[in-house]
């Protein structure tokens, strides 16, 4: 009889969680795309069909937890009438909804490598992403002003928006109450501050935002 051949179809989905069950299973990262693709029965060219290193995948991962909520968010008939701060409320809530689904994955691969910079790589692309929706945000409120003057920065909001995140990120990380419910208090505390601080106060840039945000306590 002929030998068998792997007839599977290869994903980015498939790679994904095989890469994100190889590192949970053996509590490293592949040291080789070789002997990843071997413990999964897949060629290497399959893998670079889709991806050209370990990074890449990584960063992938981050991008797919994104494309993911804005999914979940689409499925919601009544999220095009919120307000620009319950779309925030909204889209943050559903990000960290599908980390904590994904929480021993995101903690190791952010605990992994304690160089903040080779954390910040794998999370270029969610900043783009991030920093896009935040922008929207900016310009559809700004599209129903009437002065200027009482128009904000799209720039400025979006770093904003960034820093929140990097800051919710850190406090989901370090949560331990019962289903996170510290890290929802502190987004909608958060959120709703910042929608407060954007309304009523002209902020110079964007370090006033980022030291605003920090003195916040949230515990």
């Amino acid at each position: 009889m002929p030998a068998k051949t792997n007839t599977k179809k290869i994903t980015v989905d498939a790679i994904i969680g095989a890469y994100m069950d190889y590192v949970l299973e053996h509590e490293v990262v592949p040291k080789s795309i070789y002997k990843f693709c071997k413990a999964n029965k897949f060629k290497e060219e399959e893998f670079y069909q889709f991806f050209g290193s370990v990074e890449g995948l990584q960063k992938a991962i981050w991008n797919t937890f994104y494309n993911n909520t804005e999914a979940l968010i689409g499925k919601n008939e009544d999220y095009a009438s919120f307000t620009n701060k319950d779309k925030m409320l909204t889209f943050f809530f559903t990000f960290f909804e599908l980390l904590t689904l994904n929480r021993s994955y995101v903690l190791f691969t952010l605990n992994e490598n304690k160089n903040m910079l080779k954390n910040m790589e794998q999370l270029k692309g969610l900043r783009q992403h991030i920093k896009s929706f935040a922008t929207d945000l900016i310009e559809e409120g700004n599209a129903v002003k009437s002065s200027k003057l009482t128009q904000h920065s799209p720039r400025l909001f979006s770093e904003g928006a960034w820093i929140q995140f990097l800051f919710l990120l850190k406090f989901w990380m370090d949560d331990s109450s019962p289903a996170f419910e510290k890290t929802d208090l502190a987004i909608e505390k958060s959120v709703t501050t910042i929608f407060d601080v954007f309304d009523n106060t002209p902020l110079e840039n964007i370090l006033d935002f980022g030291k605003f945000l920090y003195k916040e306590n949230f515990s």
